[in-house]
């Protein structure tokens, strides 16, 4: 098993839908990339941690490589919004990719550069790609958000679409 950690806007969207792909065992959500020890999710969403809302997805690399969990996240997430996914704003919902090691930095570099080349998003890739240096596990409560609380308004408005897209995107993917 390896560990990818991404982040691209609320880190409920990316466990919904990491949670649903094929070869993937664990997502926790959490926060990485800041400079404040055992940061909370209040103190995030203060936007004075420099820590990004972000998912630690446990995966097979026999069943889903980490180039392909990089073409689910470039899929469900717009790359090229500074600080920003629709109208959730501030830097713990930038786009970044905290590597593990100096494979999986190559590999982000070489799916960015496909992503940008095909033109997917109309705009310029800004995701950060930068070694993971502390990753801290967000409070039980963001744990599997989407499923115990689908008909909230914001999953129902924000998460649900995304859900929707990937399922669309990577049929052949999807778990059973």
């Amino acid at each position: 098993m390896e560990l990818a950690t991404l982040g691209g806007g609320c880190f409920w969207c990316l466990e919904a839908v990491y949670l649903g792909l094929k070869g993937v065992s664990a997502v926790k959500s959490g926060y990485a990339g800041g400079h404040v020890a055992n940061p909370s999710y209040e103190a995030v969403c203060g936007k004075k941690t420099g820590h990004a809302e972000v998912v630690q997805v446990t995966f097979d690399p026999a069943e889903v490589s980490f180039a392909d969990l990089l073409r689910v996240f470039f899929t469900i997430h717009d790359p090229t919004t500074p600080n920003r996914q629709g109208a959730d704003v501030g830097p713990q919902y930038r786009s970044i990719i905290l590597t593990h090691d100096d494979a999986q930095a190559a590999t982000s570099r070489e799916i960015m550069a496909e992503i940008d080349k095909a033109g997917v998003w109309g705009g310029k890739i800004v995701t950060e790609v930068e070694p993971l240096v502390k990753f801290w596990p967000a409070e039980a409560e963001h744990d599997d958000y989407f499923n115990r609380n689908p008909f909230s308004g914001y999953c129902r408005a924000v998460v649900a679409p995304k859900v929707l897209k990937f399922r669309k995107s990577f049929a052949d993917r999807v778990k059973a």
